[in-house]
């Protein structure tokens, strides 16, 4: 007996400890709120019929009880899956954070979740977002450049029927709602401000070509020199990939030029970073010789030094209010189906009178 009871002592904290880690169940949150199984489930499920009390006891409930439904029982029962995805492919880090952070901002509260689906190449993914979509059981997508934009996917998007919307797309085809804002516009305030500082030899870093953001903005820089009268010249012209590498060797080679430019327009903040390790690499000062300016008003804006002058872009806020218009579709509710956001030209210590 002795024995036993030693036996049974030693089970015991085990016992306790499986019993702390076991993960809270659908019965569990029924027992506490003295319900049935199925209202539970009505509940969670937003089914009517439930009064207002006996919901909030049962939320109450699985609150304290820390229960979250399991997202694939309730695919499997209702059909639902209760998750939106957001395809993207960017090479700049600052701004996919801002993208995932604009979008779970908008999913607080809510019963849906965020799956990323990240692209090296968006060329790879284009005309395949169904088939994607449907493998990952996914109810609605959120489209970010460039796959906004890619004409084989936005057709397959029209055809299939599945709920998407797009972040800053810059082409027509589509009956999805949109969220944007006008880089040609914002890319010429910017080139106003360094004319303004009497800069006359404006240089330009483009952006990853398949990217259509990329030849909105060169547009905004070929007309704000135009309406000053300044001539296009194409040595100041350099390609860039929107990423911190492309924009320090673009540096490279402006600074190797016989005349240099005195400012140097980045078409994004992370190119304009690597375009000032150049010219600090070089000997030289931002802003005492050359200007330097970008675009996005991403957080490695305010780390480098001296602070990037850059378009905000409200990327985050684009993200935001293009998933709640994806919740709206997938809800049958109202949606509004094209939305301007403004941006905004912050001016910082990147930017001086030309020398």
């Amino acid at each position: 007996m002795a024995k036993d009871r030693r036996g049974e002592q030693e089970r015991g904290p085990a016992l306790a400890r499986r019993q702390t880690t076991r993960h809270s169940t659908i019965t569990d949150v029924a027992d506490a709120a003295g319900v049935s199984i199925k209202t539970v489930s009505r509940v969670f499920n937003d089914e009517p019929n439930v009064r207002p009390l006996t919901r909030e006891r049962v939320l109450k409930a699985a609150t304290d009880l820390d229960y979250h439904p399991n997202v694939a029982a309730r695919s499997l029962a209702g059909r639902r899956s209760f998750l939106i995805g957001l395809a993207y492919e960017n090479p700049s880090p600052n701004y996919v954070v801002d993208l995932q952070t604009g979008a779970l901002e908008r999913l607080q509260g809510e019963r849906y979740r965020l799956l990323v689906l990240p692209f090296d190449d968006a060329a790879a993914a284009s005309g395949k977002m169904q088939a994607i979509a449907r493998a990952s059981g996914l109810d609605g997508v959120v489209l970010a450049p460039p796959l906004c934009d890619d004409a084989a996917t936005v057709a397959e998007m029209e055809a299939c029927g599945l709920p998407y919307a797009r972040i800053a797309p810059t082409s027509g085809g589509s009956h999805a709602p949109d969220v944007a804002m006008d880089d040609r516009a914002a890319t010429r305030a910017l080139i106003d401000h360094l004319v303004g500082l009497g800069h006359k030899r404006i240089a330009i870093v483009r952006g990853d070509p398949t990217h259509a953001s990329a030849a909105a903005r060169y547009d905004g820089y070929c007309a704000g020199l135009e309406a000053h009268g300044l001539a296009i010249a194409p040595e100041l012209e350099v390609p860039g990939a929107y990423t911190f590498a492309s924009g320090y060797e673009a540096g490279k080679t402006l600074l190797a030029l016989g005349q240099r430019p005195t400012a140097i327009f980045a078409s994004n903040d992370d190119m304009a970073a690597g375009v000032m390790n150049a010219i600090h690499e070089a000997g030289l000062k931002v802003p005492g010789d050359i200007s330097v300016a970008g675009f996005d008003d991403s957080n490695i804006a305010s780390v480098v030094w001296p602070r990037l002058t850059t378009i905000h872009q409200p990327i985050r806020d684009m993200a935001r209010e293009a998933t709640g218009a994806l919740l709206a579709l997938i809800e049958h509710e109202e949606t509004v189906p094209h939305q301007v956001l403004p941006f905004q030209l912050v001016v910082r210590g990147s930017t001086g009178p030309a020398a």
